[in-house]
């Protein structure tokens, strides 16, 4: 199956991980040899509560019994969408309560770029430094690392940079700008945190020169930073906000919202902006169970709790800190060549970990929030050994 996949696969690096996947069930996957892998990495976040969580699959079956796609996106009711759209307005604070689902986070941000700019009627976008939002062409414009958006130019032009946590480049920000989009942790450069109130700052440039505030949610969305969106634990909201990943349980989906003012903008043109398959109803119904079960087992009081046993027994000379919130985490290591050696040992000794887009000396660990006390520690422990070995020469 290996030897197929690199044959008629499309790959997206030279050397890619490789594991033979026969099936997954909670913080574990399992490979056609029936070796057992921890997964620390969650599908880049993207798993949320865990392999096959029993409620999402219950959801799923479920809804295939009823029907599957019926008709393009906005044009017929179909109660999944509508309830889990309901769900997000009671989650999301302030005026934040008119959803737009799609397929994916990148075509999230692509919506949430065009909303701003139909509603503003502006040209210009200010978008921070080593910033990630996907990976289409008009998400790509608003990502600044020219090693990756240099092969694929010219992407849509009026894209302003500012470097994140950066206070003097807020005057980048002016009348002519549609909408400032910002990660609320920027994952690819580090798990980076916003500083002394900076995305207040941000809000506040914004309100004196009319500009949108595009808020990124896809990796630290749906309780992962401990709040159940993570710019809630630094007392702002957005005006549009960008979903995507842990939304779907294990499910392709995406979705921007905004204020029904604002979102109202897109109804003109008609069809200004459409999909055929976001919204989905088994998709959307995942979304809802998988909504449902983060709320009633409070699981953003256990990503901070569990963030605090990895804190406190993830400790080595070789990691020089941990950033992050909850279980959006990422360890720093001393180099580069430690932080390759460390992910690549700990998938042969049965424990997934991942790298980060640009920050070379970084270690994801985004595990479920489901994770167990014990596998954590499990989890500890296989990286503990690793790095004596990697710092005595062993490996």
């Amino acid at each position: 199956m290996l030897k197929l996949f690199k044959k008629y696969q499309a790959q997206t690096s030279p050397h890619p991980m490789g594991v033979e996947v026969d099936y997954a069930k909670g913080s574990y996957i399992y490979d056609q040899q029936g070796k057992s892998y921890l997964d620390f990495v969650a599908g880049v976040s993207a798993n949320v509560i865990g392999h096959q969580p029993p409620s999402v699959v219950k959801a799923i079956k479920k809804q295939l019994d009823r029907y599957m796609h019926v008709m393009v996106y906005g044009e017929f009711v179909q109660s999944p969408q509508v309830e889990l759209c309901q769900k997000l307005a009671e989650w999301l604070p302030g005026d934040l309560s008119v959803t737009y689902l799609v397929n994916s986070g990148t075509e999230a941000t692509e919506g949430a770029l065009k909303l701003a700019k139909r509603y503003t009627g502006r040209p210009d976008i200010v978008a921070a430094r080593h910033s990630y939002h996907g990976n289409t062409q008009g998400s790509m414009s608003v990502m600044d690392y020219p090693a990756r958006k240099n092969p694929f130019m010219p992407l849509i032009p009026g894209t302003n940079f500012i470097r994140f946590n950066n206070f003097d480049d807020l005057e980048k920000i002016t009348p002519q700008t549609a909408a400032v989009i910002l990660e609320t942790i920027q994952g690819g450069a580090g798990f980076i945190e916003p500083q002394n109130n900076y995305l207040k700052a941000v809000k506040q440039r914004c309100e004196q020169t009319g500009t949108l505030l595009i808020l990124d949610e896809i990796q630290t969305g749906f309780a992962r930073t401990g709040r159940l969106f993570g710019f809630e634990n630094y007392d702002v909201i957005p005006d549009i906000v960008i979903m995507g990943k842990a939304l779907g349980g294990g499910m392709p989906i995406g979705a921007f919202t905004s204020t029904p003012t604002i979102m109202q903008s897109l109804t003109n043109p008609p069809m200004g902006h459409i999909t055929t398959f976001g919204g989905h109803p088994v998709i959307a119904a995942a979304a809802l169970a998988t909504m449902s079960y983060i709320e009633k087992h409070n699981l953003h009081n256990e990503a901070l709790r569990k963030e605090q046993i990895i804190r406190e027994n993830l400790k080595h000379p070789l990691i020089q800190e941990i950033r992050g919130r909850g279980l959006m985490l990422s360890l720093i290591m001393d180099r580069e060549e430690t932080a390759n050696k460390l992910i690549l040992e700990s998938l042969k000794n049965g424990l997934i970990l991942f790298w980060l887009l640009y920050e070379k000396r970084a270690v994801r660990i985004t595990p479920p929030l489901t994770i167990s006390e014990a596998e954590l520690m499990k989890g500890i422990k296989i990286i503990l050994n690793l790095l004596d070995d990697i710092q005595s020469g062993k490996l």
